[in-house]
């Protein structure tokens, strides 16, 4: 970060730093005196490695991801959370439908009622099935591994006490619906 920062000082744009799956660390221990720093962006204070003056350049961003079925998210404490603002985002199924017609042209409309159909099942947004698994150009040609190595084992663990509502969405019930022939 500190690396990322000095580079960040030489520069006039933006400059963000992605840490995916943020959650999944001990924040407080990573961030340290930082956390200070997030939020008074004209403040400095000491680093306890070495004892240097140090400020967050006002150009630096910080993206952080998370996922919300992870239950680490609970130990994103409270002085993080005031620090960052959180973006809820959940599948936007316009968006599978207008990138397959600019990119593909896969037919969309049956994979998406089946994806709506099993999100109604999990019935937790937190669980929902996204759409990122689907941006494939060649989806046709891809779409029944994906299904069966990634959707159904998912399926399974979430319902692993209602085997019937994965047999409900197994590629054998569903390809017909979401695979069209050509």
């Amino acid at each position: 970060f500190l690396q990322f920062c000095d580079k960040a000082r030489a520069r006039t744009g933006t400059c963000v730093l992605i840490i995916d799956e943020i959650n999944r660390a001990n924040l407080a221990r990573v961030f340290g005196e930082l956390m200070f720093l997030l939020e008074y962006r004209d403040k400095q204070v000491p680093l306890a490695a070495d004892g240097r003056l140090f400020r967050i350049p006002h150009n630096v961003r910080i993206l952080g991801t998370m996922n919300t079925a992870d239950r680490s998210i609970a130990l994103v404490d409270h002085a993080l959370r005031r620090r960052f603002a959180f973006i809820e985002l959940q599948p936007n199924y316009d968006i599978l439908r207008k990138w397959h017609e600019q990119h593909s042209g896969f037919p969309t409309k049956g994979l998406i009622d089946v994806l709506q159909q099993v999100n109604s099942r999990i019935g937790d947004r937190n669980y929902s099935v996204g759409i990122s698994f689907f941006l494939k150009k060649d989806l046709r040609e891809h779409l029944q591994d994906i299904w069966q190595m990634e959707i159904i084992p998912y399926l399974e663990e979430y319902f692993f006490d209602r085997a019937s509502v994965v047999e409900e969405f197994t590629w054998a019930k569903i390809a017909d619906k979401v695979l069209p022939t050509p």
